[in-house]
């Protein structure tokens, strides 16, 4: 597609409205001011168009000088944008890293560790999603992330991936004081707990078999999106079920929800990881990697 529209043009035009005329522009451009008039003449007759009005002492923009130069200000931005990414993409940084943050991860800390990337790298933009449970790892091993913070249990088979420890999260099993199971004598039996409906956050896998965490056969469920939802249908009493202790000591403390015995155990503990795609050797993995766990004082997740 032939087009009368080239950066160069467009930088003299911005240069001239914002100089305010086509002399100071030609002194900031370095140029001679025959070179900037040329420009301007050239990309007004490719376009079959007029951009100033020259009568009078000073030429100004019109209505179709204003629209080329709005739109032509977002080409530049997108122009420069593009050499740094490719300049970023040479030197080793990538154009963009896919973090996955499973629904177990408080978010607060994943931004405070981006805010600290986008200080020695601005130019690299952060995709951040949130998966529940198997979608973490289903979102690694398709390639829709290239770097997942808290997927829960083991991994998928098949590899691709490396992995390294983030730490342990405790459950608890928690009721409402409004629910019929709050009075009853601990421990409780799975017996006892299957007559009441559980409350589950939906793994969110598109391809890899959906994993379910501590549902009794034959029980009734409410599906809900995520950990947090989970949380605020317990304390209304919907449902029963576990939760991580750091998610809901408050609420805890508040009595808005009660730890109860079961006959498995006062808790649980399951291991969390983060995970990456092993063949991604770029320098924002790299920093995000030595940031979580290869520092002196790694992130603490859970407190």
């Amino acid at each position: 597609m032939k087009t009368g529209i080239n950066l160069d043009a467009l930088i003299v035009l911005d240069s001239i409205v914002r100089c305010g005329s086509f002399a100071a522009a030609a002194k900031e451009l370095h140029r001679v001011p025959s070179s900037i008039t040329y420009a301007i003449q050239k990309l007004e007759d490719n376009l079959e168009v007029t951009l100033f009005d020259r009568c009078g002492h000073r030429a100004h923009l019109t209505s179709a000088g204003e629209a080329l130069l709005h739109e032509g200000r977002d080409l530049l931005v997108l122009a420069n944008r593009i050499e740094r990414n490719i300049k970023r993409v040479a030197t080793g940084w990538e154009a963009e890293l896919r973090i996955v943050v499973g629904d177990l991860i408080p978010y607060t800390k994943v931004l405070d560790i981006c805010e600290a990337f986008y200080k020695i790298a601005p130019d690299t933009r952060l995709r951040l999603s949130t998966e529940v449970l198997g979608g973490t790892w289903d979102a690694l091993v398709s390639g829709r992330a290239d770097l997942v913070i808290g997927a829960p249990g083991d991994g998928p088979a098949g590899g691709g991936y490396a992995l390294h420890p983030l730490g342990e999260v405790e459950f608890v099993f928690v009721v409402s004081p409004h629910h019929p199971l709050a009075k009853e004598t601990e421990p409780l039996t799975n017996d006892m707990i299957r007559k009441y409906r559980a409350v589950a956050a939906a793994d969110s896998s598109r391809g890899l078999a959906p994993r379910t965490v501590a549902l009794l056969p034959g029980q009734q469920v409410l599906t809900v999106a995520d950990l947090y939802q989970k949380a605020d249908a317990q304390k209304r009493g919907l449902g029963v079920g576990h939760l991580p202790r750091y998610l809901i000591e408050d609420d805890i403390a508040a009595g808005d929800l009660l730890v109860k015995s079961t006959e498995d155990g006062i808790s649980t503990q399951h291991m969390v990881y983060y995970a990456w795609r092993s063949r991604h050797q770029g320098k924002a993995l790299s920093w995000f990697k030595h940031q979580m766990f290869e520092t002196e004082k790694p992130v603490n997740w859970f407190n």
